[in-house]
């Protein structure tokens, strides 16, 4: 049997995607991430709904930033640019640089300082890229990143880029495709906006290609310490332990607002207690190891669940956007720390409740 080997999202989705050549096709084979099924966390919820988890952590880069990088570098190639510019709170930096790399092009990324996870910076300098860090949030390096590129040759892949969007609506195409239909509720955290407003696009599409019969609702969810869109103002100081959702004024603020309004959704905000208490239920209960600012997902729906929001048979879909790997010091500081016992079998078993 000869299997059809995987290209990446813009080979596999190319009919719903801006026309590119293949030649300027920049690919880590991103996307393809799996879809999966809630058996222990359900169980305590709530039995009479399907939970599952878009597991975006296992992209290349960790996260997924890749499936709208992929098509923001490829056309930037295509259009003769020879460097990226992006801000960023870890996770775009981290994607940027790598298909940067790839391509063969130059990186530039302005991050703000002491706000990064050693994960994501790390990322971002072993793949060559040039990293500032500035005296400032997130919001302060947008705009710096916006002025530059808009006035020099450097080409800005931020989610204000088109394409970004364009690459990250495959993930909606994924679900579906894998579940046949899409689901009742897609749960989504929301810092710049863009994912929640990409998976939107995505399910609308397929809806006009006839593809599914019915759209989901669009469920999102931001930090309490960054919640602007909740709020309805912009939070000049943001705070959250969830440092990839840690912006006060998102650039797909109104779309975002859009997607909620036009699939009768809704956008709501947590606590970082409860963010932390599902990220380590994620990973003791599911084995699933996700960033804090994917755990909002499984937060946000324990919330809606105490209010009876869910009906019976309803699908919830949890897009979980980075790896754990991306911020370990989070996964040390809510974990138990490790025993220490002298070196001989007894002490082990001890410790076991075997001795």
């Amino acid at each position: 049997m000869i299997l059809t080997k995987y290209g990446g999202v813009i080979r596999r989705y190319r009919e719903f995607l801006p026309e590119i050549d293949d030649k300027h096709i920049v690919t880590l084979l991103e996307g393809n991430t799996p879809l999966i099924k809630s058996i222990n966390i359900n169980k305590i919820i709530n039995r009479d709904i399907e939970i599952y988890f878009k597991y975006e952590g296992l992209n290349p880069t960790g996260s997924f930033k890749d499936r709208g990088m992929t098509m923001a570098v490829s056309k930037a190639v295509s259009s003769g640019s020879k460097a990226v510019i992006c801000a960023s709170t870890g996770n775009t930096s981290a994607s940027a640089s790598a298909y940067a790399a790839r391509a063969g092009i130059k990186s530039f990324v302005l991050i703000p300082e002491g706000k990064i996870s050693s994960g994501k910076l790390s990322q971002a300098l072993a793949h060559g890229a040039t990293v500032m860090q500035i005296r400032g949030n997130f919001d302060d390096a947008l705009v710096i990143t916006r002025e530059i590129a808009k006035d020099y040759e450097v080409t800005l892949v931020n989610s204000v880029n088109p394409y970004r969007l364009e690459g990250q609506k495959t993930a909606s195409f994924e679900i579906i495709d894998e579940l046949g239909a899409p689901p009742t509720h897609h749960i989504l955290p929301v810092g710049n906006a863009g994912n929640i407003t990409a998976y939107w696009e995505g399910y609308k599409e397929y809806f006009d290609a006839k593809k599914i019969d019915r759209l989901p609702k669009m469920l999102g969810f931001q930090a309490e310490g960054s919640a602007p869109i909740v709020l309805n103002h912009i939070v000049k100081e943001p705070h959250t332990v969830a440092t990839a959702i840690r912006i006060g004024n998102p650039a797909s603020w109104q779309k975002a607002v859009s997607a909620r309004d036009e699939s009768d959704g809704l956008i709501d905000s947590v606590s970082d207690e409860d963010i932390l208490k599902a990220y380590s239920m994620l990973a003791s209960m599911e084995g699933v190891f996700c960033e804090p600012a994917s755990a909002i997902t499984l937060a946000g729906l324990i919330k809606l669940n105490k209010r009876g929001f869910f009906k019976k048979g309803d699908v919830c879909v949890l897009t979980l956007t980075g790896h754990g790997l991306k911020d370990p010091g989070n996964a040390i500081k809510v974990s138990k720390e490790p025993v220490v016992v002298p070196c001989d079998k007894h002490s082990v078993l001890t410790v076991m409740g075997l001795a």
